[in-house]
């Protein structure tokens, strides 16, 4: 048995498939970092996105409206302002912003309303109503009462330490940051905003913008949920409801 064993011989492989073999590693094995070098550099940017032609032509027609309808209304006379008692509005994004034009994304970033469902505290004065016209069709607007700044601001109220974000639960680290301009327990920046003391624009600055929600079912019957949000615009003290359906 043993010598039967010994004279197998062993099948040598040819020099060519060697080769060949030896070849088609190496085109492997640089197919393989060139793979790995593109998926470092999608994951350091932004992914890369591929636009169909009726995207540019949805976002060029949407731009279009925008600037006509900005430009028409210079030749409007500005809209009156509130009554003087109302000094607080509340505006929260309800509509999306792909391809709107530049002046519309200049107001929503300066409204701090990048995200769709954000919102923020503004001032009412003539500039603040020139604002909300000019972003009308996106943003939904209005005059909150007391029990809708309290609850904004104790449920998400939050406030940015270098690059992290703090929420609003501890009343030392107010006094702290907030205390030069008297304002040292949460129920005074909710007094301060609701008032719209003499410190509202630092009280509001320190506040990051609200981001709010919606229920999972709502999120996904899209058409159903902008029907229970109603029209974007100027909404009075309807506001309130948007708000308690969305805190």
């Amino acid at each position: 048995m043993a010598e039967s064993e010994s004279k197998k011989v062993i099948k040598l492989v040819p020099e060519f498939l060697l080769k060949k073999r030896k070849t088609y590693q190496a085109i492997k094995a640089t197919q393989a970092k060139l793979a790995l070098l593109e998926k470092r550099k999608v994951a350091r940017g932004k992914p890369l996105k591929f636009k169909r032609l009726e995207d540019f032509l949805k976002d060029s027609h949407r731009k279009h409206r925008d600037e006509t309808r900005i430009q028409r209304s210079t030749h409007r006379p500005p809209a009156p302002l509130p009554p003087a008692k109302n000094k607080l509005a509340f505006a929260v994004r309800i509509r999306e912003i792909k391809g709107v034009s530049p002046k519309v994304m200049k107001v929503i970033r300066m409204l701090r309303l990048r995200q769709i469902f954000s919102g923020s505290f503004v001032k009412i004065d003539k500039t603040s109503v020139a604002m909300m016209k000019i972003v009308e069709p996106y943003v939904a607007w209005g005059f909150p009462n007391l029990k809708s700044v309290r609850e904004l601001i104790l449920k998400r109220g939050q406030t940015r330490v270098g690059k992290r974000k703090v929420p609003l639960t501890d009343n030392a680290f107010i006094e702290q940051h907030m205390g030069k301009h008297g304002i040292i327990c949460l129920e005074d920046l909710i007094h301060e905003i609701h008032a719209v003391g003499n410190s509202f624009k630092a009280a509001n600055k320190f506040l990051l913008p609200f981001k709010l929600s919606v229920a999972r079912h709502a999120a996904r019957d899209k058409a159903g949920l902008l029907k229970d949000l109603g029209n974007p615009g100027f909404r009075g003290t309807d506001i309130n409801t948007i708000i308690r359906q969305l805190n």
